[in-house]
């Protein structure tokens, strides 16, 4: 009788041992934090590893999921703009709502994308390094450069659209429809530009 009392006390013991581990690892891997100081961001700088989801909205608000606190990722906001960077192996993820959005610039191997359309009188999109951004625009005017190896897949309407790369760099703009259209292509330092009227 006590061998078998022992052997449940063990096996219960085991199994709480069990499902207490599961549930700490399940629940440190939905880890948020949403920093309720960041007001009037109307620039967004994203650099290292970051990705990056941006949806307009009456109120501006932050939500990195991560501890990253603890980590080695810096989320910063000065005079409108915010700074977001992480250069450890995992993606750091951060959504951004932004009331007045007026540009984004992402480098390394940021990832900018919108969470529904991205609308506004005016939008400037700057992209480097190896960084990507997949955007649903609806504007009245957009100046979107893409350097290096960036990569740009755009989507929505624009009535004036600035639209530069360079010929190492990649842009689909298959589904975008711009009423008036600057597409500008740099070919080892030179640049051919050609006026698109309702593209």
């Amino acid at each position: 009788m006590k061998t078998q009392i022992l052997a449940i006390a063990t096996v219960l013991s085991l199994a709480l041992a069990t499902s207490t581990n599961t549930f700490a690892a399940t629940h440190s891997s939905n880890v948020s934090t949403v920093l309720i100081d960041v007001k009037h961001i109307n620039k967004i700088e994203v650099r290292g590893n970051v990705e990056l989801y941006v949806s307009d909205g009456t109120t501006d608000n932050v939500k990195v999921y991560d501890k990253y606190y603890s980590e080695s990722a810096l989320v910063q906001n000065q005079n409108g703009v915010l700074r977001i960077s992480s250069y450890k192996n995992e993606k750091l993820v951060v959504w951004v709502t932004a009331a007045e959005l007026q540009s984004i610039s992402a480098y390394d191997n940021a990832s900018v994308k919108s969470f529904g359309k991205l609308s506004g009188i005016s939008l400037e999109v700057n992209l480097y390094n190896h960084a990507a951004a997949n955007l649903n625009l609806e504007a009245f005017a957009a100046n979107i450069n893409v350097n290096d190896q960036a990569t740009a897949n755009l989507t929505g309407t624009v009535n004036d659209c600035n639209l530069k790369y360079n010929q190492s760099a990649t842009v689909n703009s298959t589904n975008f429809v711009a009423t008036n259209l600057i597409r500008k292509v740099s070919f080892d330092g030179f640049a051919k530009a050609e006026q698109v009227a309702g593209l």
